[in-house]
């Protein structure tokens, strides 16, 4: 699906699918403590500014783990998504089994009922996205 780019950085692109009404973030290369703040806070502000309660989150690129920013992700940034609008959070897979440990550990932290869903395939989580209210 075409986006409208609103935003790029070496290690982030971000744009809008206004067609689907979602955020589509595409992460790249190795990440940091540092990044993933930076990112996510830009990710926020875009959330909030825009009026979507969807995010497409593709980790596809991401190379390596980055499990250092998870509790920052949980504690911090989440609960600011959620009271910003978010609603549903379809979180695509990187082949790297560093960055898949990462991402599992901080859905560990986050609990069931928070949202999120992680998904191989970007497809698979583009119709999950349809279809979360």
């Amino acid at each position: 699906m075409p986006t409208d780019e609103l935003f790029r950085a070496p290690f982030i692109a971000i744009g809008l699918d206004a067609a689907e009404g979602w955020l589509h973030v595409e992460w790249e290369g190795y990440q940091t403590v540092g990044t993933v703040q930076q990112g996510c806070e830009r990710v926020l502000a875009l959330l909030a500014q825009h009026g979507v309660a969807k995010v497409l989150n593709d980790n596809t690129e991401v190379l390596g783990g980055w499990s250092e920013a998870a509790e920052w992700l949980v504690d911090d940034w989440y609960p600011r998504m959620r009271a910003a609008g978010l609603r549903c959070f379809a979180w695509v897979y990187s082949p790297s089994r560093l960055s898949q440990l990462s991402a599992d550990e901080t859905m560990a932290r986050l609990g069931e009922a928070s949202g999120v869903q992680v998904f191989a395939y970007a497809d698979e989580a583009r119709r999950w996205l349809r279809s979360c209210a």
